[in-house]
């Protein structure tokens, strides 16, 4: 464990080589690990590739590193850049850097060294998910996301070293994108009966005590070990409905909206993908392909029978002490007439050719539900309390949020899609237009209403 003297200076890491890293090496650096203080990437290559060198190796020596100015300038620079509203004590990153970045970062290093930090409460706010249901989020305060950045980058490359290649969520260079990727390459390979599953509330039912144990497999620094301890039992607090402050402690889950919980859910699951990839797991068994995305997962087989489904189960619930939700779990067979397989917001089915050959091949385009959400959200942005709104303005917000939207969804066969978006969007914005005040809006003479709107500068899908 690190000393209270070390943290002011570059803490030694044990075991580790001190030679500087290859130019080849800072040529593959990805733009977000470039970003950082070389300091800090010398660091994490060097936990990277003692991790990697040593699969049993448990780290000893860490709290220092995170506790450093280094460490948590960076980290303060990562919370800064995301922005996000503040926690239960009100304080903003705009009051930080009003009074004074340096005097916030020197206090946290001071209560980190002489171990005096301790965690606020979360603030619990709901935000609606697809199905009409809410998800609740745990917002900590801004001085604790700072040392939860930190506690990351540290603990980033020693767990990334065991993740598996089965795993695309939350990871640093890997995407939604890569996963769907994978789909697409199995259900061509004849993987075409699939296992869609649903986990009910996973982030909030994680076991503290397992998730502890799946932590100290690779840290045994209590330091560092006792800070996320702390904010696994940090109070969550909300207000109910007559406006009345309620305070309670969570006994088991990681509080979406903390930096570092989406690392602690992928370093519980990944027992899941380890098992799942072992001698004895269905990758050798049943050459089934696990594709997992966070909590979301679907297993690729060219069966999947008795065996397969039981071992899910087991894993999931008996092992790891998960809950499946029965209602959206489901095995499909991609093979037979107009069934579908949806994951991440795309949709995937065998259809026929369009061009009447009667060829089939595998169709990969944006879901009914993610369609729907789109047209929600579009109507959000061009509803009445926009009337006030210049056009230029509204355009120019419609132009970047369709520009993201479309660079998701570009993957596939997505033309469909984009034509009904398209068609969505001029049509709010003729009736928009049309209402803004009592004379009725027009195209100029000779222009067609799509033509016009090209010219006022609406992107077309």
């Amino acid at each position: 464990m690190a000393g209270t003297e070390q943290t002011q200076k570059e803490p030694g890491l044990i075991g580790m080589r001190n030679q500087p890293m290859t130019g080849q090496a800072e040529e593959e650096l990805s733009f977000r690990e470039a970003t950082l203080p070389p300091k800090l990437r010398d660091w994490r290559a060097k936990l990277s590739a003692k991790a990697k060198q040593e699969k049993r190796y448990r780290f000893y020596s860490l709290y220092g590193l995170v506790s450093h100015p280094e460490t948590l300038r960076a980290a303060w620079t990562q919370v800064r850049a995301n922005g996000g509203s503040p926690g239960v004590d009100g304080e903003t990153i705009g009051k930080i850097e009003k009074g004074g970045e340096e005097a916030f970062l020197e206090k946290l290093v001071r209560e980190l060294t002489e171990k005096t930090y301790r965690t606020g409460a979360a603030r619990r706010v709901y935000i609606p998910k697809a199905n009409g249901k809410m998800r609740p989020l745990g917002i900590p305060n801004i001085r604790d996301r700072v040392v939860q950045a930190a506690v990351l980058l540290i603990l980033e490359p020693i767990f990334e070293s065991d993740f598996l290649e089965c795993s695309h969520g939350f990871r640093p260079g890997r995407s939604a994108h890569d996963a769907l990727e994978v789909i697409r390459e199995n259900l061509a390979k004849g993987r075409c009966t699939v296992i869609d599953a649903d986990m009910e509330g996973y982030f909030d039912s994680i076991p503290h005590d397992k998730l502890m144990a799946c932590l100290r497999m690779r840290v045994v620094d209590g330091s560092v070990l006792r800070l996320i301890k702390q904010w696994l039992d940090a109070p969550v607090e909300e207000r109910d409905e007559n406006g009345k402050i309620r305070r309670r402690r969570n006994k088991q889950g990681t509080p979406q909206g903390g930096v570092i919980s989406p690392l602690l859910a992928n370093i519980y699951l990944h027992w899941f993908d380890h098992a799942f990839h072992a001698k004895d797991g269905p990758a050798q068994w049943a050459k089934a392909v696990l594709v997992r995305y966070a909590d979301d997962f679907v297993i690729m087989a060219r069966y999947a029978g008795q065996d397969l489904q039981r071992f899910v189960d087991e894993k999931i619930e008996g092992w790891l002490g998960l809950k499946i939700n029965r209602e959206k779990t489901r095995v499909v067979d991609l093979r037979q007439e107009g069934e579908t397989l949806d994951f991440l917001g795309f949709s995937f089915r065998h259809d026929r050719d369009l061009y009447g050959s009667g060829k089939r091949y595998w169709n990969m385009h944006p879901s009914k539900k993610s369609l729907a959400r789109e047209r929600e959200k579009l109507r959000e942005m061009i509803d009445r309390k926009q009337s006030r709104t210049p056009v230029p303005e509204l355009i120019g917000r419609l132009n970047g949020h369709l520009k993201g939207w479309a660079n998701y969804y570009r993957r596939g066969y997505s033309r469909c899609a984009f034509r009904d978006i398209n068609w969505f969007v001029e049509k709010r914005l003729w009736r928009h237009l049309r209402r803004r005040s009592q004379r009725k809006w027009r195209p100029a003479r000779e222009t067609s209403f799509h033509s016009q709107l090209a010219q006022m500068g609406l992107v077309h899908l």
